[in-house]
């Protein structure tokens, strides 16, 4: 009678999902200004790739600030996806080998800060919640046990490694983007009978974990006993980009690097030095190819004595951007183009400012341009990109074997320069 309880749960909820599923999208994304520094990654390295493996011992970590404090009753589920995102339409009996949902009951209230908060935090797979199947995931976050009041939606991936991936991380084939691009070649090396590759595999590789970089191949350029080769001299080759910029906030007490006032009021503020556009010339500096770090020098806990900053920051682009607009992106904004995120130009000092609260710690961020018309995104513009820069690169392929509802997640390999 527990069993069947249990599945009907499953099923009464995927019908709720099904309902309520247009709330959210298939994004990295905050739907509630209060909610603050989302975070996801493989437990056995911080900020690593939201990826674990199917039926292990390995975790994800997941947590996020409620600036309004006190405690709220916040609910989650997780979601299958196709490769590119898009609900693969299962029921959760399909994909989950226990109940559909769960209260986040993991909580504790920010200390010694000026910026009152309430840190939540989440561990997945646990007993209420565990993925039967590889492949995307969504993870959503909603208020009140309602899918119509959506909070967070996260993306991360299950894989059940059936294939091995050799990479091969080369200056682009193409004779005008050999100094500035970086080409991805891979080889996938199986055991099992893959009658159609060019339609049952799909390998979709991206830069620094950055969602708008995904490249999808789907036709090998060789096909061998065992192997499939992806080494066409037009796939997978991408914009190398520049360094990232960065800066410290660890300490509110001293100016750390590129942090050019601090000061306080009824709550910390930073101004930055202002950044100039680095076209033109490799800027040789250690980053962390987009990732942030909390952090905090002046207290104890960096999860809740870390007070949250409004960090400005200042650009002189020092070129015409007629129809596009500037914005700041890193991996603590998951890469949005969302207004909060644009810069205003002002016309008196001819530089572009944007103010963002975020809390102490290490950031990584970029200056990319959205064109106006069509709003393809653009990090280059304003940066410069350069074969020597060093970046990350994911490498995620998906295999639908004939007959099958949904894709698999059958191999993960990760190389960088």
């Amino acid at each position: 009678m527990k069993k069947l309880a249990g599945l009907l749960l499953l099923m009464v909820s995927g019908i709720q999902l099904g309902m309520a599923q247009l709330a959210f999208t298939a994004l990295n994304k905050v739907y509630r200004p209060e909610i603050s520094t989302v975070i996801c990654y493989n437990q056995e390295k911080e900020q690593s790739t939201p990826i674990i493996t199917l039926k292990s011992a390995e975790r994800l970590i997941f947590s996020f600030d409620d600036l309004e404090g006190g405690s709220k009753n916040y609910w989650y589920t997780i979601e299958h996806h196709t490769h590119d995102w898009k609900p693969s339409n299962l029921s959760p009996i399909d994909y989950l080998e226990s109940f559909s949902d769960d209260r986040i009951i993991d909580y504790a209230y920010s200390s010694n800060t000026l910026q009152k908060y309430t840190h939540y935090s989440l561990s997945l797979p646990n007993e209420q919640i565990k993925p039967k199947i590889s492949g995307n995931y969504l993870l959503k976050v909603y208020l009140d046990g309602d899918l119509n009041k959506p909070v967070i939606s996260q993306r991360f991936h299950v894989v059940d490694n059936r294939v091995n991936a050799g990479l091969e991380l080369l200056p682009s084939m193409q004779v005008p983007l050999r100094t500035s691009n970086q080409k991805i070649n891979v080889n996938i090396f199986h055991s099992a009978a893959i009658q159609n590759p060019a339609a049952d595999v799909k390998v979709v590789v991206t830069q620094n974990n950055i969602p708008y970089s995904a490249k999808l191949t789907t036709k090998p350029s060789s096909i061998k006993p065992g192997e499939l080769g992806y080494r066409d001299p037009y796939t997978n080759d991408f914009p190398a980009g520049n360094e990232f910029r960065k800066f410290d906030i660890r300490s509110l007490r001293t100016k750390a690097e590129h942090v050019q006032d601090i000061q306080q009021d009824t709550i910390y503020r930073a101004l930055l030095f202002t950044d100039a556009a680095t076209t033109g010339r490799y800027v040789r500096t250690f980053d962390e190819n987009g990732n942030f770090f909390i952090r905090n020098q002046d207290g104890r806990d960096e999860h809740t004595e870390s007070d949250y900053v409004q960090v400005t920051f200042s650009l002189k682009a020092g070129q015409n951007l007629a129809n596009r607009a500037i914005y700041v992106l890193g991996r603590f904004n998951n890469y949005s183009t969302d207004p909060e995120y644009k810069m205003q130009y002002n016309a008196s000092s001819n530089v572009y400012t944007c103010t963002l609260r975020l809390k102490q710690g290490l950031y990584d961020y970029k200056y990319a341009v959205v064109d106006a018309e069509i709003g393809k995104i653009d990090d280059t513009a304003l940066e410069g990109s350069y074969f020597e820069t060093d970046n990350s690169y994911q490498v995620f392929i998906y295999y639908k074997s004939p007959g099958s509802r949904w894709e698999e997640l059958i191999g993960y390999s990760q190389t960088s320069r």
